[in-house]
């Protein structure tokens, strides 16, 4: 399955240009929109949220099912290797994204819904 990504300004470049590299479809969300924006923005063109922020793990603020699907990524240090190294590891392993949380950190992978 081919899925499309919305990625929050807190990601680095090098993780849009790897996900485009692999024949995903991916934007970025406008600089400085609120929570509630970037969320209404992938329900709207139905694309996966990527981020960073802790805020879009909670599962009664977004809850699962309710949105295209969140990969929230904690990944320590936050360097962009090992984040594309994690994210990637997880892409392959998880089947099914869509309306799920799935939060990344370096040695696990926890999904919510």
């Amino acid at each position: 399955m081919s899925y499309r990504f919305l990625l929050d300004e807190n990601i680095p470049r090098s993780i849009y240009r790897l996900l485009k590299q692999k024949g995903f479809y991916v934007e970025y969300v406008p600089q400085g929109i609120d929570d509630r924006t970037i969320i209404r923005i992938a329900k709207d063109k139905n694309l996966i949220l990527i981020t960073r922020d802790s805020d879009f793990a909670d599962e009664l603020r977004y809850p699962p099912n309710t949105h295209p699907g969140i990969i929230v990524l904690r990944i320590h240090p936050s360097l962009p290797s090992p984040i594309a190294e994690r994210l990637i590891y997880a892409l392959e392993r998880i089947k099914q994204l869509n309306g799920k949380i799935i939060v990344v950190y370096n040695d696990k992978i926890e999904i919510i819904g």
